[in-house]
């Protein structure tokens, strides 16, 4: 299973055949896509949240999905072929340990292992699960050896389009691209489970959704990505596609306002520019943990900082075949959410 997570998890890195290529005027269809699109090579489902304890500690969690479609799971007649590969990470943040928890999942489909439903959101991986209420609210359950979590997240705004419309594009050709909506200021209510202990837990999440077939360009090693809820409703998402050189091969993003205006930025429109390091004593890789955010609205330049919760953030899935990358609570002014650095640690060593 090892080789084989290796081997489609590098497919992202190289130019898609014989799968649907994202196009721009496609229109978001719900409740069906916030299920699965088998069709395309890769998806995900991901939570970002920060939440508080009753004894009024800060955490921050992870819970993310993955479905990917390998080529030859296509063509290959045998029961046994891997059609649809589901993968998984859960991760917990908290300060007062100084390091990630976090463990991860993965499974073929079928077999009563995991699958994941098209039409509505509802993925299992073994023991691990999300899905989507009758009611629009998602429920999340996860158990590692570290902690266990039972969430409850109630939309409270609309989803957000990403780009145009949901077209949102990574990179300098137009099929660089992914299907891509948000869904921001999620009210996270449950529970999380450490040392045998249980704690309720309050707070707000973020919820993004991407389907592709052509993800990163040629040229691309990874991205560096935060959603940011703000306190005053407003919602924030900025990423940028780097180059081997460290430069950006694309950037984008939008902000919401609370008032609901939205504002879509185009590729200039974007910086990160990183005011602090971390090196990983665990993997060497050196991500840039402090990040200001600088991006071009109509009223004129604002600026984010986003300083983690704490420096060790990285999320080493080396162990189960999955990749290594950085993925943290960060705080800014008016505001908290999470920063996604990718593509830093040596992919020889993944």
């Amino acid at each position: 299973m090892r080789r084989v997570m290796l081997a489609v998890l590098a497919l992202m890195l190289i130019a898609a055949t014989g799968y649907p290529v994202v196009r721009p005027g496609a229109v978001l269809r719900f409740p069906a896509d916030h299920g699965a699109h088998p069709a395309y090579r890769t998806e995900w489902w991901y939570v970002t949240g920060k939440v508080k304890a009753k004894d009024g500690r800060d955490l921050g969690f992870q819970i993310t999905f993955f479905r990917t479609t390998p080529k030859a799971g296509n063509t290959n007649p045998s029961r046994f072929a891997p059609r649809q590969i589901l993968f998984a990470h859960a991760a917990l943040s908290d300060p007062k340990v100084g390091h990630l928890l976090h463990a991860e999942r993965a499974a073929r489909s079928g077999f009563g292992l995991a699958q994941a439903r098209v039409g509505d959101t509802d993925i299992a991986l073994r023991d691990w699960r999300i899905r989507r209420l009758p009611d629009g609210r998602f429920t999340t359950t996860v158990a590692t050896r570290d902690f266990s979590l039972s969430l409850i997240l109630r939309p409270t705004q609309p989803p957000l389009p990403q780009g145009q419309g949901g077209y949102s594009r990574k990179g300098p050709r137009p099929e660089q691209a992914s299907y891509y909506y948000s869904m921001p200021h999620l009210a996270v209510t449950g529970q999380l489970v450490r040392d045998g202990k249980a704690l309720e837990v309050t707070g707000q999440a973020w919820l993004d959704r991407e389907w592709s077939s052509d993800y990163l360009g040629g040229q691309a090693v990874g991205w560096d990505w935060t959603g940011l809820n703000l306190d005053d409703g407003a919602a924030l998402m900025a990423f940028r596609i780097r180059g081997a050189d460290g430069k950006a091969v694309w950037s984008g993003g939008s902000l919401r306002r609370a008032d609901g205006r939205v504002t879509r930025f185009a590729p200039g429109d974007v910086r990160f520019d990183s005011f602090r390091q971390w090196k990983s004593p665990r993997t060497g890789a050196t991500y840039p943990v402090g990040q200001l955010l600088t991006v071009r609205l109509p009223e004129g330049v604002r600026r984010w900082r986003l300083d983690p919760l704490f420096d060790d953030q990285e999320l080493d899935a080396r162990r189960g075949g999955q990749p290594v990358y950085w993925e943290g609570a960060v705080k800014t002014q008016g505001g908290s959410g999470y920063l996604e650095l990718t593509g830093y640690a040596d992919r020889l060593r993944m």
